[in-house]
């Protein structure tokens, strides 16, 4: 039984392995193609992997693979008869697996006939100022929100020097950057309130973190721990820290180790994106970048026209 396990690995070793080392040998140029075919397919196993991962598709991938293992071995360990049953389930493998599948095949199909082909890929339409912009006006809104009806809140948003640290110490959250969840973690007497939101890399990473805060000599004292934390995480980092105070429902900004008090709902939108978009993103970049998304905007017009023009 050992012995033909191991004939079996010389014959494949002999029969592919080897020939195909031969083979690169004789055509080096080859070597290329075999590299951006493993890419290719590595991504794309990534991709499919990513897709099904939060899906019933996953159990049943698990499932089929534990089937061909089952059908590898019962052909080395000779079990004729097992062998027998799962080649016959093999060979309705495709059919089961388009019917199983169904619901994954035309999510896929439809994305490659859409415009939501380069997300697919992982790749997103939106440029990184766009999408920054749109989550500081989120921000504000939720802010906003939040002073009217004087809840406490903190919020950092994360900018070139990584806080990873503060983040394991909360709650992680990991989802787009909404008013309506801002608004909702700091609800008095609920699990996340307490604590600080961190913003990162356009998302909600974590509620409820711990920040370092700022010595007694830094801050005036009628200001309370939310803002003594404000400070603190602005001076070990880049990051700016929003504060709304319980008590009066005031909005604070603190950067650089430095607190800006009482400031309206304009001003806090220049402040942010001040700091966050236009000082980390130079203007030339910018032009550049919308420059890109003139012409893509050009090209999304010519094909909705002809698509117009079919349709009548």
């Amino acid at each position: 039984m050992i012995d033909n396990f191991v004939q079996i690995l010389e014959n494949f070793y002999e029969r592919n392995i080897l020939t195909y080392i031969q083979t690169l040998q004789m055509y080096p140029i080859k070597l290329i193609s075999v590299i951006l075919d493993l890419i290719i397919v590595v991504f794309l196993i990534y991709q499919l992997i990513k897709i099904v991962k939060d899906s019933r598709a996953w159990q049943l991938i698990k499932g089929i693979t534990l089937l061909i293992i089952a059908r590898w071995l019962s052909d080395i360990l000779n079990l004729t008869i097992l062998n027998y049953l799962l080649s016959e389930v093999m060979n309705w493998g495709v059919i089961l697996l388009i019917i199983i599948f169904q619901p994954e095949i035309r999510r896929a199909l439809e994305q490659l006939g859409t415009n939501k082909f380069t997300r697919f890929f992982g790749i997103d339409n939106k440029d990184i100022v766009t999408r920054t912009k749109e989550d500081i006006y989120k921000i504000v809104i939720a802010v906003s929100e939040l002073s009217k009806s004087s809840t406490g809140a903190l919020i950092v948003i994360e900018r070139d020097i990584k806080i990873k640290d503060i983040v394991s110490t909360g709650i992680a959250i990991e989802s787009e950057v909404s008013p309506q969840l801002l608004v909702n973690i700091f609800v008095p007497n609920t699990p996340l309130h307490d604590g600080a939101v961190v913003i990162s890399n356009n998302k909600i990473a974590a509620a409820a973190c711990m920040l370092p805060l700022a010595s007694d000599m830094d801050i005036a004292k009628e200001l309370g721990t939310r803002h003594r934390a404000a400070i603190g995480i602005s001076k070990e980092s880049d990051g700016i820290a929003i504060v709304v105070s319980e008590e009066t429902g005031k909005i604070s900004v603190a950067k650089d180790g430095t607190l800006i008090a009482d400031v309206k709902e304009d001003a806090l939108k220049k402040i942010l994106i001040s700091n966050i978009i236009t000082k980390r993103f130079p203007e030339d970049k910018q032009v550049k970048m919308k420059h890109f998304e003139k012409i893509k905007n050009k090209i999304k017009e010519k094909s909705e026209k002809k698509d117009a023009k079919k349709q009548k």
